[in-house]
């Protein structure tokens, strides 16, 4: 990804270099102890995404197994509806303030909001229990902050290393999100059960309150010169344009857009499915939510393998992916279920990698900070409406019913990508790694 047009020097933004010099071709030590800077901010974004992770599955374990009796799927496809709404439509906005504020600031300041956030529900929680107002508007907020962290972070790269450790110093940072969220997946049930919301909400603030702390001791470059130069980048077009002269990048995206409305729901069918079906605790969602979190981490480094055209190949994970959510509504055993989520967690990072490393051929360098803030927003705005929908009809279908309908309305959406074979794009390259098709 290439930088947002860069942010006027500040105090945030020192003029001296932040980084070490090149490092030698043949010195093979890793970016992140060779470069403080980054290694700070990407602690921070391990523990901002862990924290994210840990809340999301928590909770809606905590809604299911405690706090709602009645309407448990309309109330945790509620919450995960507010937990992915405000990077849709907040969208502009994030993108004029990472382009209008420094970098750090905007991360510090995204961080430490968030930290006072799970700090105070923390405090709430441990006078009381919280109501379930209370959670959501907490969580609400959260989203929000993380809304602002992630792109930013994703923005700020080339501030942070030499030019030669960009395309590294971003396949690294992208590719530990599937790490941190696995994390979090596998903390968040399993600390509601021992310590309840008061205790996932310190666990989260101090978790926060630390990437607050790792951005402000990293040093960023001033990218502010170098804008105001003859090389400055060309002004941005809007968004819409830039899809409308990319047909066949249109197509793929509606493509993935409405396999998300089935995707997406596999965050609600897991706390209701443990509960309702395999009558299991905290352990049992860990177990399912890190299956899926290690299959992703494993597709997203071997989706690169795997042979024919990005849009067969895509075609035939997600008919893959349909039978392995449809598989839990034929067999209701615990490790049944969690190899046909890891094997669905595999097809989505596979397709994840192969279809941004698609797109970054495909789509000019110059439109591609916009590409993919529009990207963002068009397969995220699947993620609320699947919450809502499998939510509510959870509280009228089984869960099985709901894995079923799952694989069967993928089905679909494979077949329209493979349609799309006949195109030709360019190669892409070797490796891309980054999250298409799929909520956190």
């Amino acid at each position: 990804m290439t930088a947002s047009p860069a942010s006027p020097a500040s105090p945030d933004s020192p003029a001296s270099p932040a980084v070490p010099a090149a490092v030698p071709p043949g010195r093979r030590t890793p970016l992140i102890l060779r470069n403080r800077a980054f290694a700070a901010v990407w602690l921070g974004q391990v523990l901002t995404q862990a924290a994210v992770r840990m809340f999301q599955v928590g909770v809606s374990w905590w809604i299911v197994a405690y706090a709602v009796q009645g309407a448990r799927g309309a109330a945790s496809g509620l919450f995960m509806a507010l937990c992915t709404l405000p990077a849709v439509v907040l969208a502009p906005v994030v993108a004029r303030t990472v382009a209008g504020f420094a970098h750090r600031s905007v991360l510090r300041t995204a961080a430490g909001l968030a930290a006072l956030t799970a700090g105070g529900l923390a405090v709430w929680a441990q006078g009381g229990g919280p109501p379930l107002a209370g959670v959501y508007a907490a969580a609400l907020a959260l989203a929000t902050c993380q809304a602002f962290f992630d792109p930013c972070l994703t923005t700020s790269v080339p501030e942070l290393v030499d030019d030669a450790d960009i395309e590294t110093a971003t396949g690294f940072e992208l590719s530990t999100q599937s790490l941190a969220g696995l994390g979090g997946a596998l903390l968040g049930a399993l600390t509601v059960d021992r310590a309840g919301v008061a205790g996932l909400a310190a666990g989260c603030a101090a978790a926060y309150a630390g990437a607050a702390l790792l951005v402000t001791s990293a040093r960023f470059r001033n990218a502010g010169a170098a804008a105001d130069g003859p090389d400055a980048p060309p002004a941005r077009r809007p968004l819409r344009r830039i899809l409308g002269e990319l047909p066949y990048v249109r197509r793929i995206l509606v493509c993935f857009t409405a396999a998300n409305l089935f995707t997406a729901a596999v965050f609600v069918v897991i706390p209701l499915y443990t509960r309702s079906v395999l009558h299991g605790g905290g352990g049992t969602v860990a177990l399912l939510e890190a299956a899926l979190g290690a299959g992703a981490l494993v597709g997203a480094f071997t989706g690169t393998r795997v042979p024919g055209r990005p849009t067969v190949a895509g075609a035939w994970c997600l008919g893959l992916m349909a039978l392995a959510l449809a598989l839990p509504g034929l067999f209701a055993h615990r490790m049944v279920v969690a190899g046909a989520l890891a094997v669905a967690g595999w097809c989505a990072g596979a397709v994840s990698v192969r279809f941004v490393a698609l797109f970054q051929r495909l789509v000019p360098t110059a439109d591609k900070p916009g590409f993919f803030a529009v990207m963002q927003a068009v397969l995220g705005a699947s993620l609320p409406v699947a919450s809502l929908v499998f939510g509510s009809a959870g509280d009228l279908l089984s869960p099985q019913t709901l894995c079923l309908v799952q694989g069967i309305g993928l089905l679909p959406a494979a077949c329209a990508l493979a349609l799309l074979g006949s195109g030709a794009p360019a190669p892409e390259p070797s490796v891309a790694p980054e999250a298409v098709g799929g909520a956190r």
